[in-house]
């Protein structure tokens, strides 16, 4: 377990454009102010140095994709050596010809890659067709030691999922983040409020329920026929939200968590004590109706 008593978040909430090396520059500079401003562990939206382009399936956009290490990680991971920060940065990994995942590489402040995690659960919906891009993950979920704490991450789809925040949490994890990138359509408005708070809802409840931090991070911006929506966030292992973004426009969220507050929800929820490991036979399976 991290040793660090308390750890200041910077939330990288961007919007993206058409050009991926703008993009990625951009970032570079916004984890850089982050860390000017004392944010020590920092992470970008899902998939920030392209615009969202599962919103067709369009075999060009394959381009797009990188391996881990390549050139994203090269360039933030000098910016993590010379600011001594840590970064959770979205990826879309090329990982062999014909084979790609939607990740995440964690880059400690020393600038060494110190783990990677591949979005398990891909969504296949009306302008969100990741399965044609994506294979689902096969690293499994993880916990990654960072100088300023122990982190684990989940992708976007994944937050919907009870069962990956407790299996992050369980490795160890004190921080889950949740890279985003999720909005609504046209048609969609009059319930996006509706489905922004589902989708924070069920967050902070992984919050609550496993007795950690987390932090979603979120885009902003309208491309094509989705408007995201913003709204990253920090919430408490108590699940209160320590803060929020706006839905409209960039936004850098520096936010100091204090690790004691996980001793201190845990004792006065012990979930994790109680739990009944012995009655749980099923949850492996897609349904028992």
């Amino acid at each position: 377990m991290s040793k660090q008593e308390e750890v200041t978040l910077g939330l990288i909430q961007m919007s993206s454009a058409e050009d991926p090396a703008a993009n990625l520059k951009k970032a570079a500079k916004l984890v850089e102010e982050a860390a000017d401003k004392g944010a020590r562990l920092i992470c970008l939206p899902e998939l920030f140095r392209s615009r969202y382009f599962c919103q067709e399936e369009d075999p060009g956009k394959f381009s797009l994709a990188e391996p881990i290490p390549g050139e994203t990680t090269n360039v933030l991971s000098e910016v993590a050596k010379r600011k001594k920060v840590a970064i959770v940065a979205g990826i879309f990994e090329k990982r062999a010809q014909g084979l790609y995942h939607n990740s995440a590489a964690v880059i400690d402040s020393d600038g060494s890659i110190v783990g990677k995690y591949r979005k398990m659960h891909i969504p296949d919906d009306p302008h969100y067709y990741e399965k044609y891009y994506f294979t689902p993950g096969d690293l499994g979920f993880k916990m990654h030691e960072t100088s300023y704490g122990n982190v684990g991450v989940l992708i976007c789809w994944d937050q919907w999922y009870p069962e990956a925040a407790r299996l992050t949490a369980m490795l160890g994890s004190q921080i889950i983040f949740y890279p985003t990138a999720i909005g609504y359509f046209p048609e969609e408005r009059d319930s996006m409020e509706g489905m922004r708070d589902a989708w924070e809802t069920i967050q902070r409840s992984h919050a609550i329920a496993n007795g950690v931090f987390v932090a979603a991070v979120n885009r902003v911006g309208t491309e094509s026929n989705t408007t995201f929506w913003g709204s990253s966030f920090v919430s408490g292992p108590f699940g209160q939200v320590l803060a929020r973004a706006g839905t409209e426009k960039e936004e850098t969220l520096i936010v100091r968590c204090n690790f004691g507050d996980i001793d201190e929800t845990r004792h006065t929820w012990p979930f994790l004590r109680d739990r009944r490991i012995d009655a749980y036979h099923g949850i492996d399976s897609r349904f028992l109706g």
